[in-house]
């Protein structure tokens, strides 16, 4: 090291006398560029990334700079597996005990529109945390996929048309093996009244309408259907689900989750 830079003085890592510890310090909101593992190979993406690690009470100050070059350094694609090695690399370098990092991305699936058959990318938001707290390990994979719902309520009792709206699920898992973004997605799709394509012809559009119209849900229906499938999935341990309805005939949302941990029975 260049004897200039090795005399300057390490304030950070001085003794702090207030004798406070801190839950979580680290660096919050950096943006670099990434890749996600997907069923096809590494997708690149530019991720958001926060990571944090407690500070015991005697302890002046982290090592900010650590934090940029851990994730930076790190070639391997995002995933469950890398967030679990990403979050021991951490803590040891830091000589942390206690840490937590939380990784968000946009992913994109190649889908192919049910009738016309064109291609188009389809846009979801995908989300990674690790946290380690009072000696456990937590892995979090989460998506947050847009589709249609239309209301049951409505179609029964109108005489024609029924109100459907834009929707949002999101599903967070905590895993025992490996379950695709893909595989996570298709979850939360097959449990709306209809998925979403970017590109549709007009054939196409008429069959979303009347396969929405043939599969009315409540928000209630569309969060039981998917806790019914990980219910069923044994690489799901835990899960956090919610799905949102935005109205489109009332200036609110229509909002429901669940969240069962397994393997509590």
């Amino acid at each position: 090291m260049d004897q200039k830079f090795s005399s300057l003085p390490d304030v950070q890592s001085l003794v702090d006398g207030r004798n406070i510890p801190i839950d979580r310090v680290g660096v919050r909101g950096l943006t670099v560029p990434l890749t996600v593992a997907s069923v096809k190979g590494p997708q690149p993406t530019v991720a958001e990334v926060s990571m944090y690690v407690g500070l015991p009470a005697d302890k002046r100050g982290t090592h900010m700079s650590r934090f940029v070059s851990l994730i930076a350094d790190d070639p391997e694609p995002l995933s469950s597996g890398m967030m679990r090695s990403l979050l021991e690399r951490m803590l040891e370098l830091l000589g942390a005990e206690e840490g937590y990092i939380d990784i968000r991305c946009p992913f994109f699936v190649t889908k192919t529109s049910p009738v016309s058959g064109l291609k188009s990318l389809m846009n979801y938001k995908v989300r990674f945390t690790a946290e380690r707290r009072r000696g456990v390990t937590r892995i979090l994979q989460e998506i947050t996929a847009p589709v249609t719902s239309l209301c049951p309520c409505s179609r029964e009792i109108s005489d024609y048309g029924a109100h459907n709206q834009r929707s949002r699920i999101t599903i967070a898992v905590e895993l025992d093996g490996e379950l695709s973004l893909e595989e996570q997605i298709r979850i939360a799709e097959t449990s709306a009244s209809c998925e979403l394509w970017s590109r549709l012809k007009r054939n196409d559009e008429k069959y979303v309408t009347e396969y929405a119209y043939d599969h009315p849900k409540f928000v209630e229906d569309i969060v039981r259907d998917t806790a019914k499938q990980l219910n069923a999935e044994p690489r799901v341990l835990a899960y956090h689900t919610e799905a949102e309805n935005f109205e489109s005939i009332h200036n609110h949302s229509a909002y429901a989750q669940i969240e069962r941990d397994k393997r509590l029975g």
